[in-house]
């Protein structure tokens, strides 16, 4: 300042200067695109119509419908004040283009708590009608972009959502956000191990040994287990193997893509972010991840693949081809078969009702209604298991202890759930009561207690929790409780919109599986891989249910599977897909050459569809080539001789030296080449051996006491060893007549570990647990099958 004194308007220019040059990664300039409206009308101006629009739609003249018009002027005046009505707008334009084009959507997450969505057809939950807070979805005081997330069936019907959306705002105007992908448990093992100069097959090992559970035992250490992939502890080269995966783990590897995550922009995106083309063609990716976008105010549009909606929509499209007609959104809510099928955990392929311990849940909570399914949905998460809420509410629930509340005010809030607090939206719901928060204050406080926790807020709060308890006049034992609820719910606590949206999805699924399941299986084939089961069980569950499964045939297969209407009724007609090493541009090719002429020999098919010879090998073992005549040795004996080249006439057949195969060798041959057997199940190849040892089939143990000694045994299809579960691991075994679930207690794992973990096929000993009519054996010994053949690989998580 002295130097300059004879400058004056030098010295005020800098500093005038040096405001305009600061910079913060807010001053990114980036704005959300405005949506094209109608002429003279404003974005909340043409909200509001389409609402009211949607309001007569969705209520009518109903008793819900002067209700619906409260809450949606309530919500539309917030959106107003926060001028979001653009985001909605462009929104509800995703879900229009996706519903002129045939392609089913459905809003889910905290967007089903809000009424103008649910007018808008955003989302398919009426939050009036289940009496939903809206402000779980959007507060004044939150400061940040509403998350709403679509489900729409992946692959080909997603990504023309998503280009839908590139078109729209420009391919430098809408990117997939990116997703930091780390180092983790075997595939870290397996770089480690390249990287040190590992012999492949020692990689394959060493990479076994490594947990994938969800729950980590702190003394259970890779370097206890290294013997057994036969390596050395001491040798140096493992011993930094050892040292370099630990300090690897969670480290960022690379930038992958959001499973969904879109960010649109006014103008350039590149103008604010990184951009680079993505592997897919089509798709630009923004080099930032979804928290780095929210935490700079860049808007995320989530369209989310979910198989399960390709599941539904595919069946809807199969029972038209057959005649039928089914309305998702005008199912019945109370059909007995389905609920039926859902109180005797007959749920296999069933959206979010499929998993081990959801099976172990459903006939003791015993759904009856609609919203017992969406309290199914959600029981089985962390924060109920972890909060001790699930065992109460089944007791609750079987009348065998009286439901209470923590406070008489509590009551209209919890008695839907028994007086057991399961969801997040009831934790507002009681601070807002006992303590007289506002509903933005209620979610403050479950946010200040969420993943992104801070012991000065969580403190804040809490005081402040307890002194409005105090003016209401809430004190002691009842206070305490109350807190602990909310205080500790706060981070695990499932949304019940979220869990209304999954329950729509379930109850359709289960319904389909029940009332149409030649369109419902077919359709979840051809949708594979998804959910908890392979292939190999879905076919067998559904023979277990009457229908009839046709093989893959060169004469009547398509890529696909299909429906077939036979005498017996309808049937399911597995895909050319489902052969291994087959090439979709042959299948497709042996499609399109039956329908100019019939095959007149297995060459002809070679020759006019452009076959390799290993493809026609694998097509005549599975028993593809029946039509054509002769047995598969038979056909795999033609197949090896060599074509005669499009001059000459196909030499006769020659009788195979070959003998036919055996039952074992069939079912070998049917895994190897398709991965599904539609003959006898290996188990019951195995049945009268382990009949004369004693052991039971899974339909035999329902039939046993509470605390027998029993044995049984099937294919491994499950292992589970959840993070909420101390240790204890979870086993579904397969046999020909159903699944037996295994419950290991820590100890016995870790003394046949190698035997649970690796083998396909086991034998187990144990005592039977009936438990409101679900059995299960606690195992005290396992061991090994022999197994015949290929087996069908085990779904192992947390």
């Amino acid at each position: 300042m002295q130097l300059f004194r004879d400058l004056p308007d030098a010295l005020a220019n800098t500093g005038e200067l040096a405001l305009r040059l600061a910079f913060t990664l807010k001053d990114l300039g980036y704005r959300f695109p405005e949506f094209p409206l109608p002429p003279g009308q404003t974005p909340l101006g043409h909200l509001r119509e389409l609402t009211e629009r949607g309001v007569r739609a969705r209520y009518g003249a109903g008793p819900l419908a002067a209700r619906a018009r409260r809450q949606i002027a309530h919500e539309l005046d917030l959106i107003g004040r926060l001028d979001l009505a653009g985001y909605f707008l462009i929104v509800w334009d995703i879900v229009e283009y996706c519903r002129t084009h045939d392609i089913l959507v459905q809003g889910r997450g905290s967007a089903a708590n809000s009424a103008v969505c649910y007018a808008l057809g955003i989302t398919a939950v009426d939050p009036v009608g289940m009496e939903l807070l809206f402000e779980r979805f959007l507060s004044e005081a939150r400061g940040e972009w509403p998350d709403i997330d679509l489900d729409l069936p992946s692959g080909e019907r997603r990504e023309a959502a998503i280009q839908h959306v590139y078109r729209q705002y420009g391919r430098h105007g809408a990117g997939m956000t990116a997703n930091v992908i780390s180092y983790r448990g075997r595939s870290a093992a397996r770089e480690v191990g390249q990287a040190l100069g590992l012999p492949r097959d020692m990689r394959d090992r060493l990479a076994q040994l490594v947990a994938n559970w969800g729950y980590q035992d702190p003394d259970e250490l890779l370097t206890k287990h290294l013997p057994e992939a036969g390596c050395d502890p001491t040798a140096p080269r493992i011993r930094r193997f050892a040292t370099l995966w630990t300090r690897i783990q969670d480290l960022p590897r690379h930038l992958g893509q959001h499973s969904g995550g879109m960010v649109i922009a006014a103008g350039r995106l590149d103008d604010v972010v990184p951009l680079e083309p993505a592997t897919m063609p089509g798709r630009v990716v923004v080099q930032w991840d979804k928290d780095d976008c929210a935490g700079l105010g860049i808007v995320k549009v989530d369209l989310l693949g979910l198989g399960m909606m390709s599941v539904l929509q595919d069946s809807l499209t199969l029972v038209r081809e057959t005649g039928g007609e089914v309305d998702l959104a005008g199912l019945p809510s109370d059909d007995p078969a389905v609920y039926r099928s859902l109180q005797e955990a007959d749920t296999i392929g069933v959206f979010q009702v499929e998993s081990r311990a959801q099976m172990a849940t459903l006939p003791r909570v015993r759904p009856e209604r609609f919203y017992d399914l969406v309290v199914q949905v959600a029981i089985i998460r962390p924060g109920p298991i972890v909060g001790n809420m699930v065992h109460p509410y089944i007791r609750r629930r079987r009348g065998r202890e009286p439901v209470t509340y923590p406070h008489p005010s509590l009551e209209p809030i919890l008695r839907r759930t028994l007086g057991v607090p399961l969801f997040q939206e009831q934790l507002l719901g009681m601070a807002m009561v006992t303590a007289g928060f506002t509903a933005t204050e209620a979610e403050e406080l479950r946010r200040a207690f969420g993943f992104k926790r801070s012991e000065r807020l969580m403190a804040e709060v809490e005081t402040k929790l307890r002194a409005g308890m105090a003016r209401q006049g809430i004190h002691g034992a009842a206070a305490e409780e109350i807190v602990h609820a909310i205080t500790a719910f706060a981070l695990y606590g499932f949304p019940e919109s979220h869990a209304s949206s999954f329950a729509l999805l379930a109850y359709a699924s289960a319904y389909l599986r029940v009332h149409h399941p030649a369109a419902f299986y077919a359709a979840l084939l051809n949708n594979q891989p998804m959910g908890f089961y392979h292939p190999a069980t879905l076919v067998k569950d559904a023979q277990r249910h009457g229908l009839r499964i046709l093989p893959i045939d060169v004469a009547r297969s398509q890529w696909l599977c299909t429906v077939e209407r036979t005498d017996g009724g309808l049937t399911v007609r597995m895909g050319l897909r489902y052969v291994k090493g087959l090439r979709e541009r042959a299948a497709r090719a042996i499609v399109e050459a039956r329908e100019e002429a019939p095959f007149g020999s297995i060459h002809d098919l070679a020759r006019r569809a452009h076959l390799e010879r290993d493809e026609l090998e694998t097509l005549a073992a599975i028993g593809a080539l029946a039509p054509l005549g002769g047995t598969r040795r038979a056909n795999l004996w033609t197949a090896a001789v060599p074509p005669p080249g499009p001059l000459f006439m196909d030499p006769p057949r020659e009788p195979s030296p070959l003998s036919e195969m055996t039952d074992v060798e069939r079912l070998a041959a049917d895994y190897a080449g398709t991965s599904v057997t539609l003959g006898r199940h290996p188990m019951a190849l195995r049945r009268a051996a382990l009949r004369h040892r004693g052991v039971l089939s899974a339909r035999e143990l329902a039939g046993v006491e509470d605390g027998a000694r029993v044995q049984v045994a099937g294919s491994v299809i499950v292992r589970q060893r959840p993070g909420t579960a101390k240790g204890f691991v979870f086993l579904s075994l397969e046999d020909e007549t159903g699944i037996a679930n295994v419950i290991v207690t820590p100890p016995i794992f870790a003394r046949h570990r190698v035997t649970l973990v690796a083998e396909p096929y086991l034998l187990v000993d144990g005592i039977a647990q009936q438990q409101d009519g679900v059995i299960s054996v606690r195992a005290v010994r396992a061991r090994g099958l022999p197994a015949l053949g290929h087996h069908v690989p085990s779904h192992d998580f947390g």
